[in-house]
């Protein structure tokens, strides 16, 4: 998918230098899956055990 973006240069500069990421396709595709997991473990997290009548999830024991 082709799309127009405004981006901050300090911010796209700042992820450059971090993630030593140079072609802003892949810095933009690593942000939004960097922010999908991150949002995802957030939701996660606040589900916080809320289904109290779930019975046990077998494991595999090893």
């Amino acid at each position: 998918m082709r799309t127009t973006m405004i981006l901050d240069d300090h911010l796209l500069t700042e992820a450059r230098r971090l993630t030593r990421i140079t072609r802003l396709t892949d810095l933009v595709r690593h942000g939004l899956e960097k922010l999908i997991e991150s949002a995802s473990r957030e939701r996660l997290a606040s589900l916080g055990g809320t289904e109290k009548h779930l019975r046990p999830i077998p494991r595999r024991r090893s």
